[in-house]
């Protein structure tokens, strides 16, 4: 019991963040397809918004050896580039394309009432699974 109220934190962080999504429009699916069809910048702008902020974040938590909630250091491991990267992005565009949704706001659009979206969770989900199993028949 202990340790659902020390996460409790987390779960209102979570419901923010996703109320937050659908006041901004970013999980409406009519958005995501102007953005595919490249008729509206508003995707493009949030994107870009988070890429930088994101940028700034990593930044400062190198630069100031910022610590978590819990007093743990944040290890920043670089990725070294490779040719899965290009394919795993075009499997995850064209499915970002056809369901209008990726995976960060999943949770958001059912909780706004979007209940087809579950086909869409339990694909992200059986997706996942499929590629673990793959994982070491893959080329890395």
């Amino acid at each position: 019991m202990k340790v659902f109220f020390s996460n409790i934190k987390f779960l209102f962080a979570g419901m923010l963040f996703g109320a937050i999504l659908i006041k901004a429009e970013v999980i409406s699916w009519f958005r995501i397809q102007e953005m595919f069809h490249l008729q509206s910048f508003h995707m493009y702008g949030v994107i870009g918004s988070a890429v930088i902020v994101g940028m700034i974040s990593i930044q400062l938590i190198k630069r100031f050896k910022i610590r978590t909630v819990n007093n743990e250091a944040i290890k920043i491991i670089p990725k070294t580039y490779t040719r899965g990267f290009i394919y795993g992005g075009i499997i995850f565009g064209i499915g970002w394309a056809i369901t209008g949704a990726c995976p960060g706001p999943l949770f958001a659009q059912i909780g706004g009432g979007a209940t087809v979206v579950v086909v869409t969770l339990f694909s992200a989900i059986a997706g996942t699974w499929v590629y673990g199993y793959l994982k070491p028949k893959l080329p890395h």
